[in-house]
């Protein structure tokens, strides 16, 4: 599979790297930085991980903050900030998931420091330069240079261990990225040759880390298409899908890329009446005939969870999810009316095919 070069891989902003082990060159890429202080960045279940990278770092390693946590809500961020100016750090490594890397670029964003992440999922935010930032139970999103990291180290090696199940809902919340970009109103050849590398990168290595989850070279091959989705994130706009999971993830606690994983198909299958052609990569990838029924498939082959209601949304919370997505206009191939959401969302929370 022929991807964009990648060699300091990637952006001119960013460089990406890709290797077994590649976490231990922590050390020499921070002193490229021209950094000598960092503080490591983790959720409580990946603590050990980040007192691991502590350790490689020695006395390079300023500490260690692990309350990273989903959504990125402001007040966990203003307790690292705590941190932070204690610690004297002059770099952040962030070493994890979503939660974490969501982490380091609100920190980076208040206070202009180099970042290295170090992704344990597939997620790709590492790769945009977008925040998501939790309040009140709001999520609300910017984007800004300053949270683009300056290196992105993607080691199979971390990723390996990652359970069946957490890799499937990763790995389609990065499709989403690429599936949305394919109909994003500024769109390039450049951007929809990149979603389309990363859809079909992670098409043929999900089913195979499925099958052999250890399976390094797979796992590499799905790192690649999750940076891909995610660089194609931060160079166009998103629209329905994204819009749809931040208002559930924010306003109802939602697991990020379960949430995605789910309304996914949906979301894709109602933007299919009007963006039938440039949806056409997906059933080319996937087989079918409908974009939104391809990934649908896909999921279930997959085990992905396909429903709403059972990440605990109720029955009753879809009338307000649905006002709550369609307040605001934003650009959509098709037009976004309540009724019409609604009746996506009450899809999605039965585990149903989608209705479009």
């Amino acid at each position: 599979m022929a991807f964009p070069a990648m060699g300091n891989e990637g952006d001119e902003q960013v460089r990406v790297r890709f290797g077994r082990a590649i976490r231990r060159d922590l050390a020499s890429e921070l002193e490229r930085l021209g950094s000598r202080q960092a503080m490591i960045l983790s959720t409580p279940q990946q603590s050990d991980l980040a007192f691991e990278a502590s350790e490689v770092l020695g006395p390079l390693a300023a500490g260690v903050f692990s309350k990273a946590t989903m959504h990125t809500p402001i007040n966990v961020t203003e307790d690292a900030l705590e941190h932070l100016r204690a610690s004297r750090a002059d770099c952040l490594v962030a070493l994890g998931g979503g939660s974490t890397i969501g982490l380091g670029k609100a920190l980076a964003y208040r206070t202009d420091l180099p970042q290295i992440t170090v992704p344990t999922t597939y997620a790709g935010s590492e790769a945009t330069p977008i925040l998501g930032q939790t309040e009140d139970g709001v999520k609300t999103t910017l984007s800004d240079p300053r949270v683009l990291p300056e290196v992105i180290l993607y080691d199979p090696e971390l990723v390996a261990t990652l359970p069946v199940g957490m890799t499937v809902t990763s790995g389609l919340n990065a499709m989403a990225h690429a599936a949305e970009a394919l109909y994003a109103e500024n769109r390039t050849k450049e951007t929809t040759n990149l979603a389309i590398e990363g859809l079909q990168a992670l098409a043929e290595g999900l089913p195979k880390v499925v099958d052999a989850p250890g399976d390094l070279d797979a796992r590499e091959m799905t790192q690649r298409g999750a940076w891909a989705c995610g660089t194609v994130l931060g160079r166009v706009g998103m629209a329905l899908h994204h819009k749809l999971c931040h208002t559930l993830g924010g306003s109802f606690d939602l697991p990020h890329a379960e949430t995605h994983a789910i309304i996914l198909p949906h979301a894709i299958a109602y933007n299919a009446r009007a963006a039938a052609r440039e949806l056409a990569a997906i059933t080319d990838i996937l087989g079918g005939k409908s974009a939104g029924q391809s990934l649908f498939g896909f999921a279930k082959t997959l085990g992905a969870p396909l429903a709403l209601r059972d990440l605990g949304v109720s029955e009753t919370d879809l009338d307000r999810a649905a006002d709550l997505a369609t307040r605001k206009p934003y650009p959509n191939p098709r037009p976004v009316t309540q009724n019409d959401i609604r009746a996506l969302l009450q899809a999605a929370w039965a585990g149903d095919a989608p209705a479009f």
